[in-house]
C-alpha cells in the first residue's frame, strides 16, 4: 500500500508507540484502519517531506490533527491529478475530425 519494506514498518512500530497493530499467530500483524492512517501519516512525513523520525514523532505529538488534514488533502489532490491526466490523455487521443463529428451529433 505504501511501498515500504516490512522491516521499515517494524522499525516505525518501535519508534512510534501509537502504531501498535494486533499480532496474530506467527508474528503476523493485523493493521486496523487507525493503524493504516498512522502509517500513512508517518510515510508522508518521513518519505515525502523528508523529516527525521524524531521530527515526525514530534509533529504527530504536537500537531496531529492539522497534519492529518494536510495529508488527506494531498491524497485527494493526487487522485484528482491522476483523473485529470486520464481525461487529458483521452481528449488528446481524439483527432480533429472525430471532435467535429461529436459536435455535429450533439
Amino acid at each position: 500500500m505504501f511501498n515500504v519494506n516490512e522491516s521499515t514498518l517494524r522499525f516505525w512500530e518501535k519508534e512510534f508507540p501509537a502504531l501498535a497493530p494486533k499480532k496474530a499467530g506467527r508474528g503476523i500483524r493485523q493493521y486496523q484502519q487507525k493503524d493504516i492512517e498512522l502509517v500513512r501519516l508517518i510515510h508522508h512525513l518521513v518519505k515525502e517531506e523528508g523529516m527525521t523520525i524524531p521530527g515526525a514523532r514530534q509533529r504527530i505529538k504536537v500537531n496531529k490533527d492539522n497534519t492529518d488534514k494536510k495529508v488527506e488533502v494531498l491524497e485527494r489532490l493526487k487522485v484528482l491529478r491522476t483523473e485529470l491526466a486520464g481525461m487529458r490523455d483521452a481528449l488528446d487521443s481524439f483527432s480533429y475530425d472525430q471532435v467535429e463529428v461529436l459536435k455535429e451529433n450533439l
